[in-house]
């Protein structure tokens, strides 16, 4: 099987990846929004899959980030707990997937913040997003916490 290279891109989400690293938008490139909205998809529980596809992206642009090496793999680790072979190099194409499906749902989730807002810009929303997740109640466990112990790395 051959090894992946790239992953996909929701097509119903153009208009709002393009808003997100427009001018005005919080991210510089629509990869750094992608990896953000996998993440808040795990977060929120969001795994929503697509069939219709944008220009896909090249992993290798995950690569030259900080930690976005890894954050495919710490998704795909934490969602399928049981299943430590999930990070097998013949797996990449399922890890793959997962990350699609959780930046999806967090597109999906992010675009009704947006049409709740009322109009308030992109970086307020996201500003907002990640302030919430940062004092979330200790009743959830901080999906850190959990990412480092699905890797079983100490903390």
């Amino acid at each position: 099987m051959a090894v992946e290279d790239r992953f996909r891109r929701p097509a119903g989400h153009e208009q709002l990846l393009n808003d997100l690293t427009g001018k005005d938008g919080p991210f510089r490139a629509m990869v750094d929004a992608l990896m953000f909205a996998a993440a808040l998809g795990r977060r929120k529980g969001k795994i929503d899959s697509f069939e219709k596809a944008g220009e896909p992206i090249r992993l290798a642009l995950m690569e030259g980030r900080q930690y976005g090496d890894v954050l495919i793999d710490m998704i795909a680790a934490a969602e399928v707990k049981d299943d430590p072979k999930i990070l097998a190099d013949e797996r990449q194409g399922d890890r793959i997937k997962i990350f699609e499906g959780y930046a999806n749902g967090g597109l999906n989730y992010l675009q009704g913040e947006i049409n709740a807002s009322g109009g308030r810009d992109l970086v307020t929303i996201v500003s907002n997003v990640v302030m919430d997740a940062l004092t979330a109640s200790d009743e959830k466990e901080n999906d850190v916490s959990e990412f480092m112990q699905a890797a079983d790395i100490a903390w």
